[in-house]
């Protein structure tokens, strides 16, 4: 089961909704479908309510998972990824991939965290691409950042005429993603990559370790290894795609992308510039309490065990603001991540590292983002504005994937199709331009 749900939580890809206690809940989700995987049916059993018992026997559990089983395969991975409310009752969304497919599942738990029923929702809808991706205007090459043992595979986006472009490297938010930072049927590097190329400008994006190699992230590590290392390695690629200009290399990084930006700007200062598309001018447990406090605010619930549990979460997140180890193991796990990984984060500015660069930034930001909120950008604007080298941008109705929205609303949103707008990529490829 996967470590890193409170970053997922916090940054892109599977945001969830603070719904009763999201550790607890995602903890029971994933011990149910462990129990399924071990054939412990009369286990798995025993986490439905008195009135669930009633409805589903374990005889009826084991021949449901012998039955997907026979259509999908034996499980390679299982885990929660989001929750909302559903009338009376917490929903948790367990991602599940098989063998021969994809399979999603909704756990319905009531306020006691007893499960009261299972079922499985309709095939997600799949992405579609926006009407400015034009690929008569650019091609695409499948390659690899490599470095000793390790491989992981990118693609170089280029226009098909033209040489002396730009490029731009895309560097993802938190957690597992793939080369695309997809979320649900949406793909904004994917829609990134094209809108550029079209705009005559190459891109390079890769899938991010957490992906490929998930065992290595079992000890004690940091950003270096999570983000650095790699946007690294993918800048070096970029300075080998023919007919790209070695005096406009860009980075963009989305959300904990944006945040770490202005770090790699110091380890690679031959960049031209970056951009930082809703990027944490906070720290990373302060936007994660303030998420947590928005997600209780829209399920609107005032009772006591409702505050009584945002207090706990606040509290276990309060934990994980150290900046040095102390007596603490590196390995020590706070919020699913190791002590090592937040003292480092957490000893890092951010926006008084970006005050010291020369190179040229650009900062973008949704006014309907709940994850990295306008208060972020104002932050941004307030220490950067009279640096001349630094351009802003607000998009009132934006969300966290830079599409437009009727509303700030929550990680429903994510489900829904939608693209990078038109306008974003507009934005970005003139500011790219601009000499």
């Amino acid at each position: 089961m996967k470590k890193f749900f409170l970053l997922s939580a916090f940054l892109l890809l599977a945001i969830t909704s603070f719904s009763q206690n999201i550790f607890s809940l995602f903890g029971k989700a994933n011990t149910f479908f462990d129990l399924f995987a071990a054939g412990k049916f009369e286990e798995a059993h025993g986490y439905f309510s008195e009135e669930g018992k009633t409805k589903v026997t374990a005889e009826n559990l084991k021949q449901f998972w012998t039955n997907m089983e026979a259509r999908l395969g034996k499980v390679k991975s299982i885990d929660a990824s989001g929750s909302k409310v559903q009338g009376e009752y917490y929903a948790v969304t367990v991602s599940g991939e098989f063998q021969y497919d994809k399979q999603d599942f909704i756990l319905l738990f009531d306020k006691t965290e007893k499960l009261v029923g299972m079922h499985l929702p309709p095939k997600a809808i799949t992405y579609r691409a926006p009407g400015y991706a034009d690929s008569t205007l650019y091609k695409e090459k499948s390659t690899y950042i490599e470095w000793p043992g390790h491989q992981l595979a990118a693609v170089v986006t280029t226009p098909k005429d033209g040489n002396s472009f730009p490029i731009v490297v895309l560097v993802h938010g938190s957690g597992p993603n793939d080369m695309d930072e997809t979320i649900g049927p949406n793909k904004p590097f994917k829609d990134i990559a094209a809108g550029l190329a079209v705009n005559g400008i190459a891109s390079v994006r890769y899938v991010k370790r957490t992906v490929i190699y998930p065992q290595e992230f079992g000890k004690a590590y940091t950003v270096k290894e999570e983000v650095l290392d790699d946007a690294l390695q993918a800048i070096a690629l970029a300075k080998t795609v023919v007919g790209v200009d070695l005096k406009q290399i860009y980075l963009l990084g989305h959300s904990l992308g944006g945040m770490l930006a202005p770090r790699i700007a110091t380890l690679a200062p031959d960049l031209k510039g970056i951009i930082l598309a809703a990027a944490p001018a906070r720290s990373l447990p302060d936007i994660i309490i303030e998420q947590n406090k928005y997600m209780v605010s829209q399920i609107k619930d005032t009772s006591a065990v409702m505050q009584k549990n945002l207090a706990d979460a606040i509290t276990e997140i309060e934990r994980a603001k150290i900046t040095k180890l102390g007596k603490m193991k590196p390995d020590s796990i706070l919020l699913g991540l190791p002590a090592s990984y937040w003292a480092d984060l957490n000893s890092y500015n951010q926006v008084e590292t970006a005050k010291k660069l020369k190179q040229r930034i650009f900062i973008l930001q949704g006014g309907y983002d709940f994850q990295v909120t306008e208060t972020d950008f104002n932050l941004w604007k307030e220490a950067l504005s009279a640096n001349s080298n630094v351009s802003f941008k607000l998009y009132p109705d934006f969300n966290h994937l830079f599409s437009q929205q009727e509303e700030k609303g929550n990680a429903m949103q994510y489900q829904r199709p939608s693209n990078v707008e038109q306008r974003t990529i507009e934005d970005l490829a003139n500011w790219i331009k601009e000499l």
